[in-house]
């Protein structure tokens, strides 16, 4: 089984990372509807659930469609009685193109930190990033 990527603060790299090309877009992407009949449950959480998402906000409308055509497939197989195993494969591919688990955001080094903020609590963002910059 392979290793996962250690997080970034437990790596020491020494190699040069290439650059990468980045494409202006303007306009904000929303998130289409799952427009689905009858989604088994697993399917409706697991959309509202990549809603919540931070990773999602880097989501491209081909991202929101892929997630969709997967859950499709998903939807399918959690219906039939007899599971189709490469069918499941695919699946779960297609999770880890998506950035689903925390393994394939490593990959392409993306993390997500989640402050513990009570409800109520005034967020300071400036105290935030101060923190960051101190390396806190």
């Amino acid at each position: 089984m392979p290793q996962m990527r250690k997080r970034s603060e437990e790596r020491i790299r020494r190699n040069i990372e290439p650059p990468t090309e980045k494409v202006l877009a303007f306009g904000a992407v929303t998130r289409p509807d799952l427009d689905f009949e009858d989604p088994h449950p697993t399917v409706v959480r697991l959309w509202n659930a990549l809603n919540e998402s931070a990773f999602t906000k880097y989501y491209e409308p081909t991202d929101w469609e892929m997630a969709r055509v997967m859950l499709h497939f998903l939807d399918d197989q959690l219906k039939v009685y007899k599971k189709n195993a490469n069918m499941i494969s695919v699946i779960q591919s297609m999770m880890n193109d998506l950035l689903f688990s925390e393994g394939s955001r490593r990959r392409v080094r993306l993390e997500i930190e989640r402050e513990n903020i009570k409800q109520g609590q005034i967020l300071n963002i400036a105290e935030l990033l101060d923190k960051r910059a101190m390396g806190g």
